[in-house]
């Protein structure tokens, strides 16, 4: 208990000048004027440490204690959320009812993404694309032991991510397939990054264990090598042997899955408020616009009203992925709808709303919302906007792609990032790394994630500087990692966006040395150009060098205290930090400012 009988207020060990004011349940104003009381200037968004919260808020008559830090709850909390998870947490709990995982298959050209899938579905697609590489995004439902598990067939790790920079999470699970006899590639690599960045689960699909140069026992080192440990070697991935072609394995893999599933207790109320993913999109001649939706939350029927982004459709047809008529899609299952006014884009969430007045009226309100924002210059995410969101309690950590031009470079460039990041209270992850040009891969991850992409000896190829442009992804590329870190230590501390700007305001010069009682040495001073300021700072040269940079303690004028002294009129100057005066020295007066520099391309 305080002296006043309240119990003490929780502070964390680091928290921004707002957050203290909201807890001490007082004006920011006030907060910042009894922080410059004590010597701290700091903004309602900068962040100060405890121990200067406790003297504030014990001046302003309170009473805190240290919060006590949660160990390993702390990163759980900092994750994403998954999307069906969000989407259920206003519903009642005894509504909520198991639902079929969904899954979504991704890994290296030619591993066997597709014959996998042709594998699990028994149907033989693979045969009817092009080079065996799936040319569309699809979603289809199998059963295993009575129970549902729906897979999306999608081109790769790009268009998964695509749906998460919409905002989107149509996947539950990840499925990496790998080659055994080929092993973890850089799209392998790719692909990880991406499950992890979405906080989806991985499982792996060892593929081609037939193949008489398969080496299982490699492709598990390598796996671990990039997080993904065995669970047979105390891990936390479960590796499933499968041979696509051969059709062997495919019912331990479907086990592991719904094994996965159960760990995660998927769920979702069949009565609550209907929400999904439009998986793809297109127009066709003679049926309109088709779109493939994935129900996640709620049971969409027919004749219903769906609003998905900027377009809307009355549900005048449904069918499943076999083309069989349904009337309604209950959680997890993909049907394909007719009735849209436009081709909504692939990953945008979609809702049921009460009519089509309604429907129009929102896609009219984004409508005009977007064009609001189309006016408006495009504003990049740089890493001094992400420091800005870290420092107001908006963003938890700082989020790096980064690109190089050989391996050579690799190790060196990201070990360099980590040590300046040991530096820093601020987390600094990350997400992917890897050889070659900046592409639209890497744009797409950064923007569903929220990074800023660094490039090493490398460049955007086209697509992918107009995608960043489109996306607001900022793109920073560099040819010596001296600068790399050294912008990255500059974000850190808040000064990347600004450069500090010294003027030279005035010039005196000591004419003579006086010890004054409580003080300490003062110099008598003539003025000879500008104005000497109380404010501003001062620094003493001697013979053409610097002896001390500081602020002046006091500037006075026939005794008396005064704001500042022009040319021509003498004053006595006393320096906080610094007595050795001598006469002859030269003091001149300076103040610094902030300016902000034009964007560099970040």
């Amino acid at each position: 208990m305080g002296k006043d009988g309240r119990e003490p207020i929780v502070l964390p060990a680091r928290m921004t000048v707002r957050e203290l004011a909201e807890a001490l349940k007082a004006s920011p104003i006030d907060l910042i004027k009894t922080l410059m009381a004590n010597g701290v200037m700091a903004s309602i968004n900068q962040t100060i440490d405890f121990e200067t919260a406790e003297i504030v808020a014990t001046e302003m008559g309170y009473d805190v204690v240290l919060e006590e830090p949660e160990e390993e709850l702390q990163t759980e909390a900092e994750a994403e959320i998954p999307l069906w998870r969000r989407l259920i947490a206003n519903e009642p709990e005894d509504q909520l009812q198991p639902r079929p995982p969904v899954v979504a298959v991704l890994g290296h050209v030619d591993h066997g993404k597709t014959t996998l899938l042709d594998a699990i579905r028994h149907t033989n697609v693979a045969q009817r694309e092009a080079g065996g590489i799936t040319q569309h995004i699809g979603a289809y439902q199998v059963e295993h032991e009575g129970r549902k598990i729906t897979f999306l067939d999608t081109p790769g790790h790009a268009a998964f991510t695509a749906m998460r920079a919409r905002g989107a999470q149509g996947a539950d699970i990840v499925v990496l397939v790998v080659a055994a006899d080929d092993g973890v590639m850089p799209q392998t690599r790719e692909a990880i990054d991406h499950a992890k960045a979405a906080q989806v689960p991985i499982i792996v699909a060892l593929n081609k264990i037939d193949r008489p140069n398969a080496n299982p026992e490699r492709v598990k080192r390598q796996l671990a090598d990039v997080g993904l440990i065995p669970d047979e070697w105390g891990g936390e991935t479960m590796v499933v042997p499968v041979s696509a072609k051969l059709g062997e394995g495919i019912d331990d893999l479907l086990e592991a899955i719904l094994l996965v599933a159960d760990s995660m207790d998927i769920r979702a109320n069949p009565n609550g408020k209907v929400i999904g993913t439009v998986i793809e999109a297109k127009r066709e001649k003679g049926r309109g616009v088709v779109a493939t939706l994935l129900v996640q939350n709620g049971t969409l029927k027919l004749r219903q009203v769906v609003v998905a982004g900027t377009t809307y459709a009355k549900v005048r047809a449904m069918t499943d992925e076999h083309g069989k008529a349904v009337r309604e899609a209950p959680p997890s299952m993909p049907v394909v709808v007719l009735g849209f006014n436009d081709v909504p884009a692939a990953g945008e969430l979609f809702q049921v709303v009460e009519n089509e007045k309604k429907a129009r009226e929102i896609v009219a309100q984004r409508l005009e919302a977007e064009k609001a924002k189309a006016q408006q210059e495009a504003k990049q995410i740089s890493l001094e906007d992400l420091f800005e969101q870290v420092q107001a309690g908006e963003a938890n950590e700082l989020r790096l792609v980064v690109k190089v031009d050989v391996h050579g470079s690799l190790e060196p460039v990201v070990n360099s990032i980590k040590e300046v990041a040991e530096k820093s209270d601020i987390k600094v992850r990350v997400l992917h790394a890897s050889v070659g040009h900046i592409s639209e891969n890497d744009v797409n991850l950064a923007a569903a994630s929220k990074a800023v992409v660094i490039g090493f000896n490398v460049r955007p190829d086209g697509p992918a500087r107009k995608l960043a442009e489109s996306l607001g992804v900022s793109i920073r590329t560099y040819n010596i990692i001296y600068r790399l870190t050294e912008d990255l230590e500059k974000a850190l501390k808040g000064m990347l966006g600004a450069e500090e700007e010294e003027t030279t305001i005035g010039k005196a010069e000591v004419l003579a040395v006086f010890k004054v009682p409580k003080v300490g040495r003062v110099a008598g001073c003539r003025v000879r150009e500008g104005v000497i300021r109380r404010n501003a700072l001062a620094r003493v040269v001697r013979d053409g060098e610097v002896l001390f940079e500081g602020p002046l303690a006091s500037l006075k004028h026939e005794k008396e205290d005064v704001r500042e002294i022009r040319a021509g009129f003498e004053c006595g100057i006393a320096l906080k930090g610094f007595q050795d005066f001598k006469v002859g020295d030269t003091i001149e007066c300076f103040v610094r400012t902030r300016t902000e520099v034009e964007d560099s391309g970040w």
